[in-house]
């Protein structure tokens, strides 16, 4: 996947498991995409903000997913660390569509529901 504007068709909702991830590469590096629920799909960069663990190989959790390395939390809405840990992973911008994931990778999600 290349390139930095408008929105970019990833994959079937399908194609990610439930409370699981899918990790995209581009060339800005590697975005992971989280599906805690049958409905709902969250995209984080794959670096935690502590020592840049990959978060799509962590525990997803209701609207958290924690990284495999030190057991941080980072919510999937907004990339956000949990208290007491400070950081923020970027997130992106992610809307689902008859079925069908699309990603955009100039803009950020807001902070409240990343997917429609």
């Amino acid at each position: 996947m290349t390139g930095t504007d408008a929105w970019v068709r990833v994959c079937a909702i399908d194609e990610i498991p439930v409370l699981g991830a899918r990790v995209l590469q581009y060339d800005g590096g590697n975005i992971a995409l989280f599906r805690p629920a049958a409905d709902r799909v969250f995209a984080l960069a794959d670096r935690c903000p502590h020592r840049g663990g990959p978060l799509s190989q962590g525990i997803v959790s209701g609207d958290t997913v924690t990284c495999p390395l030190h057991g941080w939390n980072i919510r999937l809405d907004s990339g956000q660390a949990c208290a007491p840990d400070v950081g923020c992973a970027r997130s992106h911008a992610v809307e689902l569509r008859d079925g069908i994931v699309w990603l955009s990778l100039s803009q950020t999600a807001p902070a409240s529901e990343a997917t429609a």
